[in-house]
């Protein structure tokens, strides 16, 4: 299944391949004539001594071109063969990217990162070896040996036949090794994949590693890995040191005393020519060398069946992101968000949010406030259709939020998260982000309205600022700021504001206030916010406990209350006594 999956890709190359596979044939029948042409001089003209200098220089000037001509079509099949495999690699790496792209939050929140990446790349890299390497050396050997047994046939047909015991002996030995070290490579790619997958985590986490002072044992943790993958890596070692080039060896050497005997046995009955046992052995030795080159390949091979397995693994996990349902094209317009009994379960068991309804107008702000755990974030997700709604329904005036598209859902929801991501680049690239529709007037005039040209038109190169990787060389506070100036840049109907001032200092906190003021003006706004100094002028907050709505109102009216809203601000502003 795996090959056949791989072999579908070859497709679109048929004629390359066709005219690689013609390369092949001619190359493979220039090698195999020369002995044949020793042949002829040894018995024709060695032997008994007739020497004709025209038959003579005959001989010699076909050896010679057929030399030539070898080595040329043997470099055009290479090129060609290797040529096509490339191609064929770029386009799976291209279709596993695109794959990853479409997977849904569910899928990054159970795998870890260094496992996708070991995947894309590592296993990606073993197939590559396999249509680089492997399929041209077996296909180019497959053929070498077809021409060898043919040859053999035309020179002898029984010291031909006794060689066909060869075949048996040589496809169990591959059989053998391809089963047991099936068992190994899968292990290999495992902790390899787990390596990856230690390491990532460990760079990202480097500051609290050194901070806890967890040097130690992180490196035990990744040394006990690395074990494990160096134990398998012997383990197939050894395997390889003894059913490859050794047993191949024994092989040979066996059938050479064989044709040997062969030959010494039945020279007074029926004697064989000189000639023909010097071509017979001198093909048993060149049937032998691909054989070799082909065992040697095997383990290359397996790794890359192993490795294809883990990529098709990967292109066949169906937990997509949720997508555009119906054929209609409906557009955001005035921005009206309706929940109407939403349910959620991340797991299939517990529900994160139970039988949540409330309706945003058009320009209105809704704040979410609650401790942590409370479905804050789950809303978001499922507004921003990163989840699926299983249980109610959401609908963008009035239409179902599966009816919209990706691009039109996006292009008018702003997200504004906690963490700003950050791309490597320069200021005005991560504004932008690609969008040829912003002009260098409109990042300038988002990065004005958010206040983030305070700062930018202090650096040294402006908005050509180079961005190091995530924005480690800006604070928390400017990283939001560009993460505001993204938003606006594309005029969104609808602001989604994920803690957005949560790590913005509070001098800066107040300068963009005003921003979020302007921002929210006309807009549709959703907000979740810990301080809740910064939502206090909300049009509606619902207040959030275990993913239920259990209190909802203005500032005023849920101070009045005297309920959990009550708390949470009394606990804000120090006032635990009364609490």
């Amino acid at each position: 299944m795996v090959m056949y999956r791989l072999i579908r890709y070859m497709k679109p190359h048929r004629k390359e391949l066709v005219i690689a596979f013609g390369l092949l044939l001619i190359a493979t029948a220039s090698d195999l004539a020369g002995p044949k042409l020793i042949q002829i001089f040894i018995d024709r003209y060695l032997i008994p001594h007739h020497w004709v200098i025209s038959q003579l220089a005959w001989l010699a000037g076909t050896y010679l071109f057929l030399l030539v001509l070898s080595a040329i079509m043997h470099y055009w099949q290479l090129v060609s063969f290797q040529r096509i495999a490339l191609q064929i690699i770029q386009r799976l790496r291209i279709d596993v990217f695109s794959h990853v792209q479409r997977l849904g939050l569910e899928f990054f929140d159970k795998t870890p990162t260094g496992s996708i990446i070991s995947r894309i790349t590592n296993d990606t890299e073993a197939v590559k070896d396999l249509f680089v390497s492997v399929l041209s050396t077996f296909v180019q050997n497959i053929v070498f040996l077809l021409g060898i047994f043919a040859a053999m046939f035309l020179l002898d047909v029984r010291l031909a036949s006794l060689c066909l015991l060869l075949l048996p002996a040589i496809l169990l030995l591959m059989q053998v090794y391809r089963q047991t070290s099936a068992k190994i490579y899968r292990v290999l790619r495992s902790k390899l994949s787990e390596l990856n997958a230690k390491l990532n985590e460990s760079l990202q986490g480097m500051h609290v590693i050194q901070v806890m002072r967890q040097e130690k044992r992180v490196l035990a943790e990744y040394g006990q890995i690395n074990r494990e993958n160096y134990q398998a890596a012997r383990r197939n070692i050894r395997l390889g040191s003894l059913l490859l080039r050794p047993a191949v060896d024994l092989i040979y050497t066996l059938t050479l005393i064989l044709v040997l005997g062969f030959f010494g046995f039945h020279t007074q009955d029926s004697p064989v020519q000189i000639g023909v046992l010097y071509a017979f052995v001198n093909y048993l030795d060149r049937f032998f060398e691909p054989v070799n080159t082909m065992m040697q390949r095997l383990s290359q091979l397996q790794q890359a069946v192993v490795s294809a397995e883990r990529v098709f693994q990967l292109m066949d996990d169906q937990r997509l992101a949720p997508v555009k349902q119906g054929t209609k094209n409906p557009k955001i317009g005035k921005g009206m968000i309706e929940f109407q009994n939403v349910s959620f379960s991340y797991d299939g068991k517990t529900d994160v949010l139970k039988n949540i309804t409330f309706t945003a107008c058009p320009g209105q702000t809704i704040a979410l406030v609650g401790h942590t755990g409370s479905g804050k974030s789950t809303v978001i997700n499922l507004l921003m259709r990163f989840y699926p709604v299983t249980q109610g329904s959401i609908r963008l005036d009035g239409v179902p939020l599966d009816a919209y598209d990706d691009e039109e859902l996006r292009g008018k929801i702003g997200l504004v998260l906690q963490d700003p991501f950050l791309f490597v680049g320069d200021v005005s690239e991560n504004i932008r982000l690609h969008n040829q529709e912003i002009s260098d007037a409109d990042i300038v005039q988002a990065a004005k309205f958010v206040q983030a040209d305070s700062f930018i038109d202090k650096l040294p190169n402006g908005y050509g600022e180079p961005v190091s990787e995530r924005g480690a060389n800006f604070s928390s506070g400017q990283r939001q700021l560009l993460s505001f100036a993204r938003t606006m840049a594309r005029n969104p109907k609808i602001l989604v504001l994920d803690e957005a001032t949560a790590n913005v200092d509070t001098e800066t906190e107040e300068a963009i206030q005003t921003a979020l003021e302007k921002m929210r003006k006309g807009r549709t706004t959703i907000a979740i916010a810990h301080r809740l100094s910064t939502i206090q002028d909300a049009d509606l907050i619902l207040v959030l406990h275990r993913g239920e709505i259990v209190e909802s109102g203005t500032h005023q009216e849920l101070l009045a209350k005297e309920g959990l809203y009550y708390k949470m601000y009394l606990l804000q502003q120090g006032s635990t006594a009364a609490v």
